[in-house]
């Protein structure tokens, strides 16, 4: 057991560093090859954020581990939203750009539909849902980027970007995208082995190990930003990434897993004789979604109430699994 946490931990720390490796050795070759930079932003830089919640969820479904596979695409919005959003909220509510919701808004709750309809009908994901979830992934780049150069303040998140795109060497590039590429195969690896060895000790669904604990390991990175970007007085950060980082958990995360190998909604837990997930897990991902989205595209203000009842959410949420 102490074996499995301690691979477990070493799996998120691989994942977070894996992460930033990736993007920068990504961007830096991006930026040599004279990309534009909406390109890279919508892409390179997208991709690569959200390539630790493809990797764990892709090898929890090659290993036949739907528990995982599932638990982790839908915690991770749950995550996103009631928590790594909500924090900065409560600090420091204010103003959204309406224009920047919409899209990405409108893609989730279109995603999020289809994915409960077939959820609260057949409860099984075919080969061919997944295929339809990355082509919709592919046609949401092209209109974001198309978007964006139509209107190009779209694009901007209304804080200052610290960071500074540094003069590497191209085989420096190359080797940290190979290395961040390894790093966060490896630790999606050890992620899936030891949270399902974790999930056996403990006695509870590796279900609740996806949606609770590789949920959060896989949100880190977004979690440490929201942070820092409080600390250093940034304030608010951009609502868009994080919806559109709940998008790409659908048909990116979710369409690579389903593609890879199709599976069924897990029946770990049962409510009143129905599946949990569809009584508890999909209901407070539209709920919290909804509380987030709605109220900033309707007045284009987000209030701290907001951010107080989505952290209570999560509290609850992350609560009820480990006890029910």
């Amino acid at each position: 057991m102490v074996v499995a946490v301690l691979l477990f931990l070493v799996g998120f720390v691989l994942l977070i560093k894996g992460g930033d490796w990736f993007v920068d050795g990504s961007v830096g070759i991006a930026h040599r090859f004279h990309l534009p930079e909406l390109l890279i932003g919508a892409t390179v830089v997208s991709i690569g954020t959200t390539l630790p919640e493809v990797m764990v969820s892709s090898q929890a479904a090659m290993q036949g581990n739907a528990g995982i596979s599932y638990g982790n695409a839908i915690g991770s919005i749950i995550c996103n939203t009631s928590l790594i959003a909500a924090i900065p909220i409560v600090f420091k509510p204010g103003l959204v750009n309406k224009k920047s919701l919409t899209l990405p808004t409108a893609f989730f709750f279109a995603a999020a539909i289809s994915y409960c309809i077939i959820a609260y009908t057949s409860g099984r994901f075919t080969r061919l849902m997944g295929v339809c979830y990355l082509i919709v992934f592919i046609c949401y780049l092209i209109i974001s980027v198309m978007q964006m150069k139509k209107n190009p303040e779209l694009a901007e998140n209304g804080e200052d970007d610290d960071t500074e795109q540094k003069d590497r060497p191209f085989w420096q590039e190359v080797v940290l995208l190979v290395i961040g590429a390894a790093a966060i195969a490896l630790g999606a690896n050890f992620l899936v082995d030891n949270g399902t060895k974790i999930a056996e000790a403990l006695g509870v669904p590796s279900s609740v190990i996806g949606l609770t604990m590789v949920a959060l390991g896989t949100s880190l990175p977004e979690l440490i930003t929201a942070i820092q970007s409080l600390l250093k007085g940034h304030g608010l950060l951009s609502l868009g990434n994080v919806i559109g980082a709940n998008l790409f958990n659908i048909i990116l995360v979710s369409g690579a897993a389903i593609t890879i190998s199709p599976f069924a909604i897990p029946a770990e837990k049962v409510i009143a004789g129905m599946n949990s997930s569809l009584v508890i897990d999909i209901p407070v991902m539209l709920g919290v979604m909804s509380i987030l989205c709605f109220p900033a595209l309707a007045t284009g203000k987000l209030k701290r109430w907001q951010g107080i009842l989505l952290l209570c959410i999560y509290v609850v949420f992350t609560g009820y699994q480990f006890v029910s």
